[in-house]
This record gives structure tokens, sequence and C-alpha cells, in this order.
């Protein structure tokens, strides 16, 4: 009091000023956030950095996987290629190897593939080499037996051919044989005739015949012959071909003609069919008219089966006198 009266004021004490320290701090926390932003950055590259190269590492690995898997299927395609058929034969095997497959091609198709994927698929992958190797064993295994398979079909196929032909030489000799045997049975199934006789008849108007050696007189020639017995000829209808010759030389035809065995084309005059017995003498009788009458002279008969001359003979015709 006495000091407000003596008239002395006394000043106040100065309140502190802590701006400062504010600023300080703010500045040092400033700092430790920078710091701390400098630091994550840092961190983040570096993980960013091991993330990249894991990636890489990861792509590479995979990278190889498939260059792996790759390599095993063109040793595959061309296993299968080569040996289609005999491969075609290995049904499970190939369902094994089917199922290899599918699963390492989704592991290397898979962008988000592990490490351990990849492991896994380069487990596969030599399990699927070792499948494709036993294949490929056995496709060789087959191969040879098929090579084995194949020289014994080129043998079996020469023996056949061998035997072929050897069986084609005796049919052809079996043939030649049994048409010889033929030309031989036909030729000796022919007939023979015997007891040939002709005879120049005169009818009477009352139908009597009398025979006459003149050409005036003779109005037919009366043929009469016998077949022979022949065991080797079949008994049945035969067909004997009768050839008349006029002294002249003209043949006694119709302009009808038949094929011998000797001579080509030959006229007849007349063909008769006969009830052959094989097994006795068959007569047949044959008369002949001539349209234009008859001449003096000889005339040949000829008697033909079978394509063969089997028997001929004569009758001489002469002219008639006054009371011929």
């Amino acid at each position: 009091m006495e000091d407000m009266q003596s008239g002395y004021t006394q000043n106040p004490t100065p309140k502190k000023d802590n701006r400062n320290l504010v600023y300080t701090g703010l500045a040092a926390a400033l700092l430790l956030t920078w710091g701390y932003i400098i630091y994550d950055k840092n961190k983040t590259s570096e993980q960013v950095t091991n993330l990249t190269s894991q990636n890489t590492m990861v792509t590479s690995e995979r990278d190889q996987v498939r260059e792996l898997y790759n390599g095993s299927l063109a040793r595959l395609d061309s296993l299968m290629g080569e040996n289609q058929l005999i491969a075609d034969s290995l049904d499970t095997r190939n369902a094994e190897i089917s199922r290899l497959r599918a699963e390492i091609r989704k592991v290397v198709n898979n962008k988000n593939a592990t490490a351990a994927d990849l492991a896994r698929a380069r487990q596969m992958i030599e399990e699927l080499n070792g499948r494709i190797e036993n294949m490929a064993m056995e496709v060789k295994r087959l191969e040879g037996e098929n090579q084995q398979l194949t020289a014994t079909n080129q043998q079996l196929s020469t023996e056949k051919q061998q035997v072929e032909a050897n069986l084609a030489a005796t049919q052809t000799e079996k043939q030649a044989i049994q048409k010889s045997l033929d030309e031989t049975v036909d030729v000796a199934s022919t007939l023979k005739a015997s007891n040939i006789s002709i005879f120049a008849l005169n009818e009477k108007g009352s139908g009597k015949e009398k025979e006459t050696s003149t050409a005036k007189r003779a109005d037919k020639l009366r043929i009469t012959f016998e077949l022979d017995e022949n065991r080797i000829a079949k008994a049945g209808e035969k067909e004997i071909y009768i050839a008349v010759t006029a002294p002249d030389g003209t043949a006694m035809s119709n302009n009808t003609t038949f094929n011998t065995r000797d001579n080509g084309e030959k006229p007849y005059t007349s063909k008769v069919s006969v009830q052959y017995d094989n097994s006795r003498k068959t007569p047949v009788s044959f008369d002949w008219r001539s349209e234009k009458g008859f001449q003096t002279g000889n005339y040949k008969i000829e008697i033909y089966h079978n394509g063969f001359k089997i028997g001929e003979g004569v009758r001489s015709l002469k002219k008639g006198g006054l009371f011929g």
C-alpha cells in the first residue's frame, strides 16, 4: 500500500511466449511425418520390387514349365502320329495321359499359378514323360511284332501264290487231261456200221417190190446195216447221216450239210434217227428215192455218226437191155 501511496507503480511479471515451442513441435512432427512417409515409401518400393521379382520368377518358372509341357506334347504327338493304329490300342494309358495333360494345361494356363502349383506341374510333367516313354517302348515292341507278322504274312503270301500257281497248273493239267479223256470217250463212243447192204428196188403196181440191177427200172435204193454194240456209247436216240453220191459225182442233197471231224462241212442226203441199244446190234433200214431218176453207174453210200464216217457201200446200176 505504501508503495502505491508513494507514487511508485511496480510492472507486473511478463507472460511467457510458447509459440516457439509450438513451432518447434510442429516442425519436429512434420519431420517425423516426412521421415515416416519416406520410410514407408522406401518400404513399399522394396515390397513392390520384391513382388515384381517374385512375379518375374514365377512367370519365368511358368514359362519353363510350359516349355517342358510343350516338349512332352510334341513327343507324344509324334509318337501317336507315327503309330496311330498301335497307339489307339493303348486305351487305358491314353486315358491316364489325357488326365495328366488336362491338369498340367490347367496350371500352365493359370496366370495366378503359385510356385507350389508350378512345382506340382513339374512333377506331373515328369510322370507324363515317364508314361510317354513307357508307351514308346510298348509301341516299339508292338512294331517289332508287327514287322514279324508282316514278314510272316509276306512269306505266307508267297507260299499261297506258289500253291495257287501249282493249283492253277494242276487245274490246267487236269482240264487238259479231262479234255483229252472226253475226246477219247467221245471218239470211242462213235458207233460202227456193219453188214451194209444196198438194194435197187422196182415197185410193181400191186405194191410188191422186186430187186433190179438196171437204172431204168430202179425206183428206190434200200440201205440196210447194223450198228454194232458199244458199251461206251450211251443208249438212246442217235442221229445217223446218209450221204449219197451219184455216178457223175453229184452229191444228192437238198442244200443241207453237217460237220465232219476230218473234212469240215459235207452235204448229206438224209438224217435218220435211230433208237440205239448199246448192249446189242441195232438194225437200221432206210429207203431213198431219187427225184430225177437213177443213172447208170456206181452210187456211193456213206454212213456218218458223231462226225466220223462209220461205213460205206456201193451199188452199181447198169443200162437195161431189151428184156432188162
